[in-house]
């Protein structure tokens, strides 16, 4: 029986595999919610990649919670002479199949250049980034995470100043450079589609703080840009509270009621002076909420030394009292 059970569990497990052709995936609006994952996710087996299509050139995937907490969402955007593939995720192995899905989704596309790009170099962003040097579908252009890589690929001369593109063929993504919450974030806008890609700059989750100058700056610049222009939805790199705004457990697998992935341009106009209202360590506005996780860490760290040395100061005294006490005790004796 339980040889059975094992048989029947690697057959689900190679059938959640399988990637969804394009042409099976159904135009999906932006509220369409994502499977939440499960607090067990052992007992009840996911998908390990989920793929949204909101038009013929345009889709999300998300690597399920149950595969990596961090969930993170990728973007593939196809052109008539190119594909942009945005970010590749947190989950490096073939039991995540991105590539054989961006290619299945590419299908008869498949010829066309792919380039393989990120919103910044953290590694749940880029894990995947692997999967692409193999053999069999030509040889894609893999964008490098450093930040001398980004400033060259794109040719920002002035960085963080300036916007560069990438002409896909018929559809030109604009670049904004947003450091801030990472050294090398960058920003992408789709002129077919008005939608902003944000990464880990913008989106309904934490935002981690890394330089706040920086951030202050960066969301400025972004703002400045969309001003003028048309934005269908923000779409960044997480999705990490409920609907009523409540920040699920870190490393959770389980999104109940999750917040739905859009936000929309007026965030992105509000951010700069959101971002000045951040104390350096915690703090929340609206559904944004602002952490320095490197000045968190610190504090702790303070704090348990403090308590660390008040702890053997303690002892050292109690030592102190109790050898005077005992001395007393035989000079009386």
């Amino acid at each position: 029986m339980r040889r059975l059970l094992v048989l029947v569990g690697l057959a689900a497990a190679l059938l959640l595999a399988t990637p969804a052709r394009a042409a099976e995936i159904a135009v999906q609006s932006w509220n369409t919610p994502w499977d939440p994952g499960a607090e067990n996710c052992a007992a009840h087996p996911h998908p390990p990649l989920e793929v949204h299509r909101f038009d013929s050139k345009t889709f999300v995937l998300r690597e399920n919670l149950c595969a990596t907490w961090e969930a993170p969402f990728m973007y593939l955007l196809i052109g008539n002479a190119r594909a942009l593939l945005i970010d590749t995720g947190d989950v490096a192995d073939a039991r995540m199949p991105l590539a054989a899905t961006v290619y299945d989704l590419l299908g008869a596309q498949h010829a066309l250049s792919l380039i393989v790009a990120h919103t910044h170099r953290h590694l749940d962003h880029r894990a995947g980034d692997s999967q692409f040097k193999g053999a069999g579908h030509g040889a894609p252009t893999i964008v490098g995470y450093d930040i001398d890589s980004v400033k060259r690929y794109y040719g920002f001369k002035d960085w963080p100043n300036g916007i560069a593109h990438v002409d896909l063929g018929g559809r030109v993504v604009d670049v904004i450079p947003a450091p801030g919450h990472n050294e090398t974030q960058i920003v992408f806008y789709d002129r077919n589609t008005g939608l902003l890609f944000s990464g880990d700059f913008l989106m309904p989750a934490r935002l981690l703080v890394d330089d706040p100058a920086a951030y202050v700056a960066s969301a400025q610049r972004v703002a400045d840009f969309v001003r003028d222009k048309k934005v269908a939805g923000v779409l960044g790199g997480h999705v990490e509270m409920n609907r009523a705004g409540e920040v699920y457990d870190w490393e959770s697998t389980y999104h109940p009621d999750e917040h739905a992935l859009a936000l929309g341009k007026a965030d992105v106009l509000a951010l700069p002076a959101t971002l000045t209202k951040f104390n350096g360590f915690y703090a929340q506005s609206g559904h944004v909420i602002m952490i320095d996780p490197t000045r968190n860490l610190l504090a702790v760290v303070i704090a348990a030394s403090a308590v660390f040395v008040a702890a053997i100061a303690a002892v050292i005294l109690g030592f102190r009292r109790w050898q005077r006490s005992h001395a007393g005790a035989r000079i009386a004796a």
